[in-house]
């Protein structure tokens, strides 16, 4: 299965495999039903969870019901133990929705929920997070997770994000950190392989580091590193598989009133 995940993925482009994965996850769910892992996002419950990755599948990481990854189940989490997302009005924008979450916010009866993407076909808007056509002060909040590595002016993406939400709004931002560097780009590389070997991924054009508050706060946030992660049993960690190295933390950012 592995195996079968890592060609996948390298032979598909990201809007294929969003179009055929639920079908795929409905052939090989049965395979995987037991009790040793649970996803908190659809309160599956497995014997071990898909294994998951672009160009080298890792073992134990994409729920075969919901097709959550470990941020996934660490962000549903937060949301459900330190926010009101799930109980007040909210104003919502989401960029590259992911598929675990859509529906579910969607059917959320105190959002008003939008979805926007470069070229998803799930998304309601196509839109450029480096240049939203929106208006300013429109969004109570943001939701922008593992975006911002592939995108060209990172600063101009953070400035827009701050432009439309809303005072006193906040923006889950979260991206692949590496815990061992601070964080670097290099526009010279381009080459799908230089980009998989420096950044991590054929598609990314930076890496993020250990300094990834740092540069939240430098971009004008105030920024909120949040450690639910560290507050869950380990037990219950593992059970569900909540992060991988370096991600463990919730980077949250606000707009000051």
């Amino acid at each position: 299965m592995k195996k079968i995940i890592g060609l996948l993925t390298k032979m598909f482009p990201r809007q294929v495999l969003i179009r055929f994965s639920y079908f795929f996850s409905v052939l090989v769910r049965p395979f995987y039903w037991g009790d040793k892992v649970e996803c908190p996002v659809c309160g599956g419950h497995f014997r071990k969870f898909l294994p998951y990755g672009y160009g080298q599948a890792m073992d134990n990481r994409l729920c075969p019901k919901c097709l959550s990854l470990e941020r996934h189940r660490l962000l549903w989490l937060y949301l459900k133990e330190r926010t009101g997302f799930f109980t007040d009005n909210l104003k919502v924008l989401h960029f590259a929705p992911e598929q675990p979450f859509l529906k579910r916010f969607r059917s959320l009866p105190n959002l008003d929920y939008t979805t926007a993407d470069l070229d998803s076909p799930i998304a309601d808007l196509h839109l450029d997070v480096t240049k939203m056509d929106i208006p300013d002060n429109q969004y109570d909040v943001i939701i922008c997770n593992h975006v911002l590595e592939h995108v060209g002016d990172v600063n101009a993406a953070f400035r827009e994000i701050r432009r439309v939400l809303r005072p006193g709004g906040w923006a889950v931002l979260l991206v692949p950190i590496n815990p061992d560097v601070d964080s670097w780009e290099d526009p010279t590389i381009t080459s799908p392989e230089e980009r998989q070997r420096n950044f991590g991924q054929y598609d990314h054009v930076r890496q993020f580091g250990r300094d990834y508050a740092q540069v939240l706060e430098n971009a004008g946030f105030i920024v909120d590193a949040d450690r639910l992660y560290y507050d869950i049993p380990e037990e219950r960690r593992e059970r569900m598989r909540l992060a991988r190295r370096g991600e463990e933390l919730v980077y949250v950012v606000r707009k000051s009133q």
